[in-house]
């Protein structure tokens, strides 16, 4: 299976891991809000840190101890979400 454009497998291969930067707190904390409406619709939620601009993500299911569909499927949603606040699809673009 594919990685998304943008995020990278952790070492041991048990999540999908992510960095966005915004502009500002604001942003950042708009984004992880629109992030938590769509993790919570599909009852697969991510673990993530908010620090001022940036927001972290690691994406893994507990229940498998490890990275699945679910996993790959909300890293793609993310990243779309991301695009709409202006994010690259994978960092340096």
């Amino acid at each position: 299976m594919d990685v998304a454009a943008g995020w990278t497998m952790e070492d041991g291969g048990k999540a999908l891991v992510r960095s966005f930067k915004f502009e500002d707190f604001s942003e950042a904390f708009a984004f992880l809000t629109r992030v938590a409406l769509l993790a919570e619709k599909a009852d697969h939620h991510p673990e993530f840190t908010n620090v001022w601009n940036r927001v972290d993500f690691r994406l893994t299911s507990h229940d498998t101890d490890g990275v699945t569909g679910r996993d790959h499927e909300l890293a793609e949603r993310i990243n779309r979400l991301a695009a709409e606040f202006g994010q690259p699809a994978a960092p340096g673009e």
